[in-house]
């Protein structure tokens, strides 16, 4: 498996592009079927699989057209989980939504840029499914130079840098602004991820969409990861949310996507108003 993606490195040229503000190669290949298959079955058995070997395997992969025309075996992973029934439920539920939440998407721009100025939107890339990066939106919650504060605050503070190595979040972070808290206790700032789930980077349910850097620490669990689109809300989002440690978050997404049945999608999308009333649970 080693040898083979070695000789598959050395074969293709990847460009540097910025993803989240680091290095990144410009386009995460998706892998083609029957090798997904392989390395989802050797993942599972072969727990010494390493997380730069799994990003490297999708990394070294080849564009999921030719995959498509060069691949005859049934396995080949042509649509993401829940194929067609999914993306009809993603389109009807993410229409209804945005009908709803129209005002709120008037007024909430009109508030930052009155409170704060800069943009309204966040937009960063994650990863979805097969690997494809996409332009995640959000409505802006921290300070423009929020990188530079980050990175300050992270070389001063010793604990506040081991929170951030092991959860990727701090519970006390310099850089959101107060309007901007009012918005992440309420999940408001995610409805422009609405516009995602219409454009089909997104599902209404699903693992919590991930940096390039991010998959990495999934290892194993990536290719799991890049079965599905990434979701607005999931087992994560009513299990716990911010309280849920990382390991555990990225086991929900891995179970979920084993596990997935539309039943439980429309389960989660039930519990989930619920769930993020509770602000508790939130950073």
């Amino acid at each position: 498996m080693h040898d083979l993606l070695e000789s598959s490195l050395q074969q293709l040229g990847l460009q540097g592009t910025s993803v989240g503000g680091r290095a990144a190669p410009a386009t995460l290949f998706a892998l083609p079927a029957a090798s997904l298959a392989k390395l989802n079955a050797h993942a599972v058995s072969s727990p010494e699989i390493s997380a730069s070997q799994a990003l490297n395997a999708i990394r070294t992969g080849v564009d999921m057209s030719s995959a498509i025309a060069n691949d005859n075996s049934p396995n080949q992973c042509l649509q993401p989980i829940g194929g067609r029934a999914k993306r009809f439920l993603d389109l009807l539920v993410a229409s209804m939504a945005l009908v709803l939440v129209s005002p709120l998407l008037i007024l909430i721009p009109i508030v930052i840029k009155l409170t704060t100025g800069g943009p309204v939107l966040f937009v960063h890339r994650r990863i979805g499914f097969n690997g494809a990066a996409f332009d995640c939106y959000k409505f802006r919650t921290m300070v423009p130079n929020a990188a530079e504060v980050l990175e300050r605050h992270l070389s001063s503070d010793p604990h506040a840098a081991q929170e951030w190595r092991t959860t990727q979040k701090l519970k006390c972070d310099p850089r959101v602004l107060f309007f901007g808290k009012m918005l992440r206790k309420s999940s408001l700032d995610e409805l422009p991820q609405l516009f995602n789930i219409v454009r089909g980077d997104m599902s209404c349910v699903g693992p919590r969409p991930v940096v390039a850097d991010e998959l990495e620490r999934y290892g194993a669990a990536s290719l799991e990861y890049l079965r599905a689109r990434p979701g607005l809300t999931g087992l994560w989002q009513i299990s716990g949310r911010n309280l849920a440690e990382y390991s555990h978050r990225v086991s929900m997404d891995t179970l979920y996507i084993q596990t997935w049945s539309f039943a439980r999608d429309l389960t989660i999308l039930a519990k989930t108003i619920p769930a993020v009333l509770r602000f508790d649970q939130t950073s």
